[in-house]
């Protein structure tokens, strides 16, 4: 009578385990899972549905760089600069927060200098208005952190919004930035003016960890009557691991006023 009761309990343990179904693993039965597929890092009630979210919706990265410009204005004489960049930003959910700055050296023909370059602060916004299509507007400043004696020592403000479309892989992209630029003129040497910056390209996810992208940009010069400055350039950026990641780019100058080419590494780590 013993050993039947015991296996009388054995079997109705059984049947509930066999019973019970939990496909997303949050703890809840199926049959009573309001919220079906809540992820593992989020905290349930007792149907099943979200209270909080384990993953942080703050997030930063740091990443250094290492730049190079060659020149060929010319009315100056060809020059190569060299830069290093520190770029901090800050995440949450949508909006971001951006701080960097480049510490430059100079050669050119007999002469040579170095020093910071101007210091950028801004914050972005992006909307997701379709799955598939999102725009992101910007706002920042540019810090006189260049000293120089051409009188452009003043804060300058900019403007920016940026589309892209995803085509699976493929992502078509487009951006504009408005610079007002506050630098005072020096009668007959230069004249300076707010400034028109366009660009547009397509850009293609090769795996899940690397990126590739072209595209065609053209900007208004900060001088007044300079020709615009023309570039194509090649983008790159390749996920090392959750936290560690790269970019690459290089720029082709198609006018007497851009750099006759640019190229820059960066690493960053995001945390």
């Amino acid at each position: 009578m013993k050993k039947m009761f015991i296996l009388m309990m054995l079997g109705m343990f059984s049947a509930s385990l066999f019973a019970y179904s939990d496909s997303d693993m949050d703890g809840v039965d199926d049959s009573r899972d309001k919220c079906p597929n809540t992820p593992l890092t989020d905290l349930v009630d007792i149907n099943g549905c979200t209270k909080k979210s384990l993953v942080s919706s703050h997030h930063f990265d740091i990443i250094i760089g290492a730049n190079y410009a060659g020149s060929n204005y010319a009315s100056l004489n060809q020059t190569d600069t060299y830069s290093s960049s520190l770029q901090i930003d800050y995440y949450y959910k949508n909006f971001s927060l951006q701080a960097s700055t480049s510490y430059y050296t100079t050669n050119g023909d007999g002469y040579s200098e170095n020093g910071l370059n101007d210091s950028f602060l801004g914050a972005s916004y992006q909307f997701k208005p379709l799955k598939s299509f999102s725009l992101r507007v910007g706002a920042g400043v540019l810090l006189p952190t260049y000293d120089t004696a051409l009188n452009n020592n003043n804060t300058d403000y900019t403007a920016s919004l940026n589309a892209s479309y995803a085509l699976g892989k493929v992502n078509i992209f487009g951006g504009y930035i408005y610079t007002m630029i506050n630098d005072d003129d020096i009668a007959g040497t230069v004249a300076y003016q707010n400034t028109n910056a366009f660009s547009g390209g397509l850009g293609y996810y090769v795996t899940n960890k690397l990126y590739l992208s072209g595209a065609y940009n053209t900007s208004d010069s900060i001088y007044a009557g300079v020709e615009k400055i023309r570039t194509v350039s090649a983008y790159g950026y390749y996920s090392i691991n959750m936290h560690w990641f790269t970019t690459f780019s290089y720029a082709y100058g198609l006018s007497d006023s851009a750099s006759d080419q640019a190229a820059s590494v960066k690493l960053g780590y995001y945390f």
